[in-house]
């Protein structure tokens, strides 16, 4: 294994002209596919470095990326600052997807929690060979252990509201929970939330199932059993949406694995690197085989 080079800056462009910060870590020596890294909630991209090192030294190109109104693509204040939560899927990861895309090299898409909800919004997801997500989950209260299910039901009914009415936005960085988010994310995650199977059962996006359906590219959930957000029925609460990509799953217990704690965060930390081998070997073996380039 070959060590990886320093990541490179760059600014994406969407089809609706908001500007995105990514990182690019170059394969290093012979490349063997792209790969973007789809984030969770409030997370900045930086987060996932670790493991954007470590694809990149296997011989994969790799793209992390900060959301809109996330770490290096916020603007100068959250108050004020409107946006539609969906869009960073089927904008800001959708710009990563183009930029990444390359005829006749795989691409590949690793996600973390909202990064698997985040795949069915792709208007291209069919460039995509494969997905590969951890921690994705409905996100309902109910599929979590009861005293999760308090702290949580606190945060939507008491602090956030009190802390939304303050700032104008949710400043989750007060609470310890990650980056600050626009007021529009806050209101939209907190309604689905609502939901078992999330926003499939809000009355008003009926019209978002077809998009889940059409996809067809392969696609692996795995989840810690010490995930307290995202236990193994809340995955398939929401993964069985994508009724036509014959998904899988599989659940790792910690203890068994040798990994120490997971939860919901520690899937992208040092200790875990088994399952990045895990998964880019899942990857290169079930994700499809692109067309080769007229030139190769």
């Amino acid at each position: 294994m070959s060590k990886s080079a320093d990541a490179q800056s760059l600014t994406l462009t969407t089809a609706d002209g908001y500007p995105i910060a990514a990182l690019r870590y170059p394969a290093a020596g012979p490349t063997r596919g792209h790969l973007v890294v789809a984030g969770a909630t409030g997370v900045p991209q930086g987060f996932y470095r670790r493991f954007a090192q470590y694809a990149s030294s296997c011989g994969y190109n790799v793209m992390t990326l900060d959301y809109r109104g996330i770490g290096l693509s916020k603007p100068a204040t959250l108050k004020g600052f409107r946006m539609d939560y969906l869009d960073w899927g089927r904008q800001d990861l959708a710009a990563a997807v183009d930029a990444m895309s390359e005829p006749g090299l795989p691409l590949y898409m690793v996600g973390h929690s909202y990064g698997g909800h985040a795949f069915g919004l792709l208007p291209n997801h069919d460039k995509v060979d494969g997905l590969y997500t951890f921690a994705t989950g409905a996100g309902w209260h109910g599929w979590m252990p009861p005293m999760e299910r308090l702290r949580v039901l606190l945060m939507w009914r008491v602090l956030g509201p009190l802390i939304v009415r303050v700032k104008g936005y949710l400043a989750w960085n007060w609470m310890g929970m990650g980056e600050d988010l626009p007021v529009d994310v806050y209101r939209q995650w907190k309604r689905w939330c609502t939901f078992p199977r999330y926003f499939f059962q809000d009355p008003n996006m009926k019209h978002i199932a077809a998009s889940y359906e059409s996809v067809r590219s392969p696609i692996m959930a795995c989840n810690a059993l010490d995930d307290l957000w995202a236990r193994p029925p809340s995955r398939n609460a929401f993964m069985s949406a994508y009724r036509n990509a014959g998904w899988q799953a599989t659940d790792i217990d910690p203890r068994q694995a040798g990994l120490g704690p997971i939860g919901h965060m520690g899937y992208f930390k040092a200790h875990c690197k088994p399952l990045w081998e895990g998964a880019l070997g899942w990857l290169e073996q079930h994700g499809r085989i692109p067309p080769a380039s007229p030139s190769r």
